[in-house]
C-alpha cells in the first residue's frame, strides 16, 4: 500500500483532471453534491491502476442527465432504474449514481430501489469498508464512515454493517469477499468468515449468471487460490462448485495417493505462472484456469484401491471432462468455454504416453490435430500438472515435454501441421470420384485425413492416386 500522503496526492491529481474537474464544477453549479466513490478511491490508496471512475450524488437520475448533457460527448441511461447515468466527457467515461438506501425483502437479492439523501448512509450500505470511502468534489474531502482506511492499512476485509446484515441483504457479497481476498491479497475478518459459513445457503437465491460471473472474476485474479480456499472453508463451494471440495478425498492408512485438492490448487497456480511466462495473447485465459482447477474432478468417482494398496483413477480424464462440462453448463457458461474446458481435461493425460515410448510423427500430428486451437493451453496445462516433489522425475517430464514441443515445431515448419488438412478438398474429391455432396464425400475426406496424419503431406497427384485406389477397393 502507498503512504497516505502519496495516496492523497494521487487522489488530488485525479480530482483535478480535466474531465473530473469539469464534472464536479457542473454539479456544484447546479447545487448538487458529487463524490468519487468506491474502487477508484480504494485503488488509489493501494497504488493500483485506476480504471473505472464511479461517482455518487444526491441528484436524481433526471437531474444527473440534465447536468451532464451540456458538458458531455455522449450519455446513456441503461441503469436509470437503479439511479445510474453514464457519460463520456473529454474522452473519459464516468458513471454517476444517485445515493441509495435500498431495502431487501430477504427472499431475493434484488432490492427495492430507494434513493437516499446522504453520502454517509450510501457508503454504509456498500459491501466492504475498503469500498465504502468517497472523495467529495470539488472540495476534495475524504469521507470514510466505516474505517476503510484502517482496514486498508491492516489489509483486512470486513463489512460496514454487521456481516450478517450485509450478507443477508445481498448474499452475492459472500462470493465478492472471496474474489477481493484474492484480488487484493487481504485477510477476511474472522467474524466475516463466520457469517459466510452461517449464511452460505443464502447464495441459492442468487441467479446462476451472477454466481458464474463472480467465479470467473475470482479465477481471473492474479492468485485465485486464497479465494477458492475461502469458498471451500465456508461451505459456499459445496453449493456453487461442489466438484472442488469433492477433491478432498479420504485417505485411509493403507491406501496412499496425492492430495487431489491441494494438487489441483498447485496446478492452477503453476498454470497461471506459465501463462505469464509465455506472454499469451488473450491472457489471462478463463478456459485455462477452469481446466486447471477442474482437471481432476473425475478422480472421486473413479477412485479404486488396487492390490497392495495402490490407488488408481482409471479414465478420470474422460469422466472429468463430462463432469466439468455438466457443471459449467449448469453455471451457464458459453458453449465455447464449456467445450474447450472439457476438451483440455479430456486431453490432459495424453502426453504421459510420450514418456513411456517415442511417438511416431503420426502420433505427434494426431496430438496437434486433437488439441486444435487449444494446443498452447494444453502445453501449459500438461506442464502445470507436474507437481511431484521428486526433482529427477519432474526434470524427466519437463525434458520430455520440451522434446515434444520441439518435434511439434519441427513438423509444423516442414509440413504446416498446425492446420492438418487432406491434400484434396471436398470439391476435388467430388470432381475426381463423380460424387454429389453426401456421406460418401465425408468418408473419402476422412480417408485422406488419415493418410495425412499417418504419412504427412503427399501432394495432390499421390493423394489422387491413393484416393482412386481406395475408391476402387471400396466399390
Amino acid at each position: 500500500m502507498e503512504s497516505v500522503a502519496s495516496a492523497v496526492e494521487r487522489l488530488a491529481k485525479l480530482a483535478t483532471s480535466p474531465g473530473v474537474a469539469r464534472l464536479a464544477s457542473a454539479f456544484e453549479a447546479a447545487g448538487h453534491e458529487i463524490a468519487l466513490v468506491g474502487g477508484p478511491v480504494r485503488d488509489t490508496f493501494l497504488g493500483r491502476p485506476v480504471k473505472d471512475l464511479d461517482f455518487t450524488t444526491d441528484a436524481l437520475p433526471d437531474q444527473i442527465l440534465a447536468i451532464v448533457t451540456p458538458i458531455s460527448d455522449a450519455q446513456w441511461d441503461i441503469g436509470r432504474a437503479f439511479g445510474t447515468i453514464g457519460a463520456r466527457i473529454g474522452g473519459e467515461t464516468f458513471e454517476i449514481t444517485t445515493y441509495r438506501s435500498d431495502s431487501y425483502d430477504g427472499a431475493t437479492r434484488k432490492p427495492e430501489v430507494e434513493f437516499g439523501d446522504s453520502l454517509e448512509a450510501d457508503l454504509t450500505r456498500r459491501d466492504f469498508t475498503v469500498n465504502a470511502m468517497a472523495l467529495r468534489l470539488p472540495a476534495q474531502v475524504l469521507v470514510d464512515p466505516s474505517g476503510g482506511i484502517d482496514d486498508l492499512l491492516s489489509q483486512r476485509l470486513t463489512t460496514p454493517s454487521s456481516p450478517e446484515i450485509s450478507f443477508g441483504d445481498d448474499p452475492l457479497r459472500m462470493l465478492r469477499a472471496a474474489r477481493f481476498a484474492s484480488q487484493l491479497g487481504f485477510i477476511v475478518d474472522p467474524a466475516t468468515v463466520a457469517a459466510m459459513a452461517a449464511l452460505a445457503d443464502r447464495i441459492e437465491i442468487i441467479s446462476v449468471e451472477r454466481v458464474s460471473d463472480e467465479l470467473s472474476k475470482l479465477l481471473l485474479t492474479g492468485d485465485p487460490v486464497p479465494g477458492i480456499r475461502l469458498l471451500v472453508e465456508t461451505g459456499l463451494a459445496q453449493l456453487v462448485l461442489p466438484e472442488v471440495p469433492a477433491l478432498k478425498l479420504e485417505v485411509d492408512e493403507h491406501a496412499h495417493h496425492k492430495d487431489v485438492y491441494e494438487h489441483s490448487l498447485t496446478v492452477l497456480t503453476q498454470a497461471i505462472e506459465l501463462e505469464k511466462s509465455r506472454d499469451l495473447e488473450g491472457a489471462p485465459s478463463l478456459i485455462l484456469r477452469l481446466a486447471a482447477l477442474l482437471h481432476d474432478v473425475g478422480k472421486p468417482t473413479t477412485k479404486r484401491v488396487e492390490a497392495g494398496g495402490v490407488v488408481s483413477f482409471h479414465h478420470h480424464d474422460v469422466v472429468g471432462a463430462k463432469l466439468a462440462a455438466k457443471r459449467l453448463k449448469h453455471l451457464r457458461f458459453d458453449k465455447e468455454t464449456i467445450t474447450s474446458v472439457a476438451r483440455l481435461i479430456e486431453l490432459h493425460l495424453r502426453f504421459f504416453g510420450y514418456t513411456e515410448g517415442a511417438w511416431t510423427d503420426s502420433a505427434v500430428r494426431r496430438y496437434v490435430r486433437d488439441a486444435g486451437p487449444l494446443l498452447e493451453l494444453l502445453h501449459i496445462l500438461t506442464r502445470a500438472d507436474v507437481t511431484t516433489r521428486n526433482r529427477k522425475k519432474a526434470d524427466r517430464l519437463g525434458f520430455a515435454y520440451d522434446d515434444l514441443e520441439d518435434r511439434i515445431a519441427a513438423i509444423a515448419e516442414a509440413e504446416g501441421v498446425a492446420a492438418v488438412r487432406p491434400d484434396l478438398d471436398g470439391e476435388a474429391i467430388m470432381r475426381l470420384l463423380g460424387l454429389r455432396p453426401g456421406p460418401e464425400v465425408g468418408e473419402a475426406y476422412r480417408f485422406l485425413l488419415e493418410l495425412r496424419l499417418e504419412e504427412g503431406p503427399l501432394g495432390p497427384e499421390v493423394a489422387e492416386q491413393r484416393l482412386r485406389e481406395w475408391w476402387a477397393a471400396r466399390a
